[in-house]
C-alpha cells in the first residue's frame, strides 16, 4: 500500500483501508482525557440521569452530522479540501480550508501545552521539557500518516479503558456506595441541560467537519458511516461517561473546575502504574494532537503547492512554540467560539452534495451561494451563543445554513446561481 496521502486527489479504490483501520482512526480521537473532564462537569451540573441523556443526545447529533460527511468522504474518496472546492469554488475554498486548518492547529497547540502541565502536576516534570518532548513525538506520529493514526487508535482506545478502569477502582474508596452512581443528583454545577449538549457537540465541530480527511480512506460510504459511528456515539460517550462516573462516586477532587479528571487517582500506586500513566499521557494527548495536526497539514496541502509531511513539520513547530510560550492556556475559549461558526460549513458541504448538481463539478472560482449560507448560518449561531444560552449553537447554525443554501439554490435560476460556470463552459 502506498504512503501517498492524496492531498490533491481522491483516494483510489485500490488504496482504501479496512473498516477496522478507519474506525480505529476515529475511535482513538475522542476517547481522551479532556472529554472525561467535560463528562464530569456535565454530571456535576445535571446529575447522572440527565447528564447521561445530554451526553447521548449530543453524540447522536454528532453522529448525524459527522456520519453524513463521512458517507460523502467514503463514497467519493475526497478529503475536506476537495469537498470544499466543489462547494465553495476553486479559489473560494482557500478561505474555508485555511480557516479551519488553522483552528485545528490551535487545538494541536493546546494538547502540547496540556501535556507539559499534566506531567508537571502529576510528577513534577518541567512543563517546558514535557511540552518539547510531547510536541516532537506528536509531529513524528503525524508524519507517519493515516497508518499511524490508525495504530495510535488501536493502542490508545484499550489503554484509555484500562487506565480509566484502574482510576475508577482506586476511587471506589471515596464513594459512599457504588449503587448510588445512577442516583447521583448533581445540580451543583453551573451548566444547564442544553449547554451540556452544546459542550458535547462543540467538542468535535472542527475536526468533525474535516472528517473526510479520515473517512476518505474507507472502502465506500457505508464503511465511512460505520467508522464515524465508532467514535459517535460509542467512543465519545464512553469518555464522557467515565468522567461522569468519577464525579458520581466521589472520586473527583474538584469537580467544579476539573470535572471528571482521573489521572490524579493513579498517582501513588507503584512504579508500574506510574510508568503506565506517563505512557498514557503521551499516547492519549498525542492521539488528539496528531489527528488535529493531520487535519491541518492535509488542509493546507490542499490549497498550497506543498505536501502534507513538510507542512506537518512546519505547523507542528509553530504549534509547539505557541504552546511553550503559555499562550495556549488563554486561547481555548477563543477556539470554542470559533467552533460556533464551523457547523454551517459542514451544512454547505452536505447540501451541495445532496442537491446532485446539474452543473459542471468544478470550475467556478467562487460560489457566492455557499458563502452566503455559511455567513448567515455563522451569524445565527453567534446570536444563539450570546442571546439564547438555552440553545445548541451548532444546531442553530447548521439548520440556518441548510435552509439558506437550499432556499437560494431552489429560487435562483441556474445562470444566476453559477455565473462563473457559465462563463467557463462558454
Amino acid at each position: 500500500m502506498s504512503s501517498h496521502e492524496y492531498e490533491q486527489e481522491p483516494v483510489p479504490v485500490t488504496e482504501r483501508r479496512s473498516l477496522l483501520s478507519v474506525a480505529a482512526v476515529w475511535a482513538g480521537f475522542p476517547m481522551c482525557l479532556g472529554n472525561a473532564v467535560f463528562g464530569g462537569l456535565i454530571v456535576y451540573s445535571q446529575g447522572m440521569g440527565r447528564g447521561l441523556l445530554a451526553i447521548l443526545l449530543g453524540n447522536l447529533l454528532l453522529f448525524g452530522y459527522i456520519g453524513t460527511l463521512s458517507w460523502i468522504g467514503g463514497q467519493t474518496g475526497r478529503n475536506f479540501s476537495l469537498q470544499a472546492r466543489r462547494a465553495f469554488g476553486d479559489r473560494g475554498r482557500a478561505v474555508v480550508v485555511g480557516f479551519l486548518a488553522t483552528v485545528v492547529i490551535g487545538w494541536f497547540s493546546y494538547q502540547v501545552g496540556l501535556t507539559g502541565t499534566t506531567l508537571q502536576g502529576m510528577y513534577g516534570w518541567n512543563p517546558f521539557w514535557g511540552g518539547v518532548i510531547g510536541g516532537t513525538l506528536f509531529v513524528l506520529l503525524t508524519l507517519a500518516g493515516i497508518r499511524a493514526l490508525s495504530l495510535i487508535g488501536l493502542i490508545g482506545t484499550p489503554l484509555f479503558l484500562i487506565m480509566a478502569g484502574l482510576a475508577l477502582y482506586y476511587s471506589l474508596g471515596h464513594a459512599h456506595s457504588l449503587s448510588g452512581v445512577l442516583g447521583y443528583a448533581g445540580g451543583a454545577g453551573p451548566l444547564g441541560f442544553w449547554a451540556c449538549v452544546s459542550i458535547v457537540v462543540g467538542g468535535f465541530a472542527d475536526s468533525g467537519t474535516m472528517t473526510a480527511d479520515f473517512t476518505r480512506w474507507a472502502r465506500d460510504g457505508r464503511a465511512g458511516v460505520l467508522a464515524a459511528a465508532a467514535a459517535f456515539p460509542f467512543a465519545n460517550s464512553i469518555a464522557f461517561l467515565v468522567g461522569g462516573v468519577v464525579v458520581a462516586i466521589g472520586g473527583a477532587t474538584d469537580p467544579a473546575s476539573n470535572g471528571g479528571a482521573f489521572l490524579g487517582l493513579l498517582a501513588g500506586h507503584g512504579s508500574l502504574i506510574t510508568g503506565l500513566s506517563v505512557l498514557f499521557v503521551f499516547a492519549n494527548l498525542g492521539s488528539v494532537a496528531a489527528h488535529c495536526l493531520y487535519n491541518g497539514a492535509v488542509g493546507w496541502a490542499g490549497i498550497t503547492p506543498l505536501r502534507m509531511r513538510p507542512l506537518a513539520v512546519t505547523l507542528g513547530l509553530i504549534g509547539t512554540v505557541v504552546a511553550l510560550t503559555g499562550i495556549w492556556a488563554h486561547i481555548v475559549n477563543w477556539l470554542v467560539l470559533l467552533g460556533v461558526v464551523v457547523p454551517p460549513i459542514g451544512a454547505v458541504l452536505i447540501v451541495d452534495h445532496l442537491l446532485a448538481r446539474r452543473r459542471a463539478a468544478a470550475g467556478a472560482p467562487v460560489r457566492p451561494v455557499a458563502f452566503a449560507a455559511w455567513g448567515i448560518g455563522a451569524v445565527a449561531a453567534g446570536i444563539a451563543h450570546y442571546q439564547l444560552p438555552g440553545s445548541v449553537d451548532a444546531v442553530v447554525g447548521f439548520v440556518t445554513a441548510v435552509a439558506v443554501q437550499a432556499g437560494i439554490t431552489a429560487v435562483l435560476p441556474t445562470a444566476a446561481r453559477e455565473p462563473a460556470v457559465a462563463a467557463v463552459s462558454g
